[in-house]
């Protein structure tokens, strides 16, 4: 499994949340990982920023059925200290 700082840990704006998340996504899946195995467990904060992140398109970031999803990937809020992609690797 992957981790990286939370963006607001690591004193970044909002804008870079959504970019770092972007690109850990992306090099997951060029390494075969299917997004819907991946798993964005995000601080409470960094869900925050990326609903408030006006940088975001519209079609990058969903909440049907209950599940906040960004680029396809859903999204855990809360119970982290620190936001981290999990990419669903035993």
């Amino acid at each position: 499994m992957a981790n990286a700082r939370s963006p607001a840990a690591s004193g970044h704006h909002a804008a870079s949340a959504a970019a770092l998340f972007r690109t850990q996504i992306e090099a997951a899946e060029a390494e075969g990982v299917a997004r819907d195995d991946m798993t964005l467990r995000l601080t409470l904060g960094d869900v925050h920023k990326l609903k408030r992140d006006p940088g975001i398109a519209l079609s990058d970031i969903s909440f049907a059925g209950g599940v906040m999803r960004y680029l396809g990937v859903k999204i855990e809020p809360g119970g982290v200290t620190a936001s981290a992609l999990d990419r669903g690797e035993a």
